[in-house]
């Protein structure tokens, strides 16, 4: 794998005009780019057309959970949309996923790559507790992954603390993993973090970065000091 494609830009900017300044920095052809709730929130199928204008593919993190007709409908909704990536909640369970993949079709050049959420990166074993969960994160990382798996699904989003596993456990899928942090960042609201280059060799496939990147001093340096860190 090309480790200047594994990074994905989290583009969560609060409106159409500052992602889009942003995206206009960055090089298509180094990156992949994300776009989330507050953005596609507040700018609509739009930004991801303008995104495909840039030369940009597209991570559609909106991490669908909802009853299995909804989500097949949404989901065949951002595949019209041209997005490489799309991803839903492992949570709402196997019929949901199943759903999911059989509005995509099979995996192939013009589908979108369908991916799960696991345990969110946010969270650590007090705050799991608290939804009534047991057995702890990498119980229910495993629990999780299994559905995902048996439901076809192209991969799953997990923190880098799990990758690893999930990949000695499944390995025709591949690995998103947020809570990416460069040594010198606070950890903001992510828990569960590690560095690029450890994230890659514990076994993350696409990294998804967004403070590191977003708010430095200067964006597309970072960018390219991180693309050097993965070699």
């Amino acid at each position: 794998m090309n480790n200047h494609k594994r990074v994905i830009v989290a583009l969560d900017k609060p409106d159409f005009t500052s992602a889009i300044a942003l995206a206009e920095r960055l090089d298509p052809e180094l990156c992949r780019v994300k776009v989330g709730k507050e953005l596609f929130t507040a700018s609509g199928p739009k930004v991801v057309e303008a995104l495909h204008k840039l030369g940009f593919q597209i991570f559609l993190d909106l991490k669908f959970h909802d009853i299995p007709n909804t989500v097949a409908g949404a989901c065949r909704v951002a595949a019209d949309l041209g997005v490489w990536m799309v991803d839903v909640h492992a949570a709402g369970g196997a019929s949901m996923m199943q759903a999911a993949r059989n509005a995509l079709g099979s995996p192939g050049a013009n589908t979108p790559l369908l991916i799960a959420v696991t345990v969110l990166t946010s969270m650590d074993e007090s705050a799991l507790r608290k939804t009534g969960i047991e057995g702890g994160i990498d119980e229910q990382v495993k629990r999780l992954t299994e559905l995902v798996d048996d439901a076809g699904l192209d991969g799953a989003v997990c923190s880098p603390l799990e990758a690893s596993a999930i990949k000695r456990r499944h390995p025709r899928l591949i690995t998103v993993t947020p809570g990416i942090r460069l040594k010198e960042d606070a950890s903001d609201d992510q828990k569960r973090i590690m560095t690029p280059d450890k994230a890659v060799s514990a076994g993350a496939d696409y990294l998804v970065i967004g403070r590191s990147i977003t708010a430095a001093a200067e964006p597309v340096q970072t960018l390219a000091d991180i693309q050097q860190l993965l070699g």
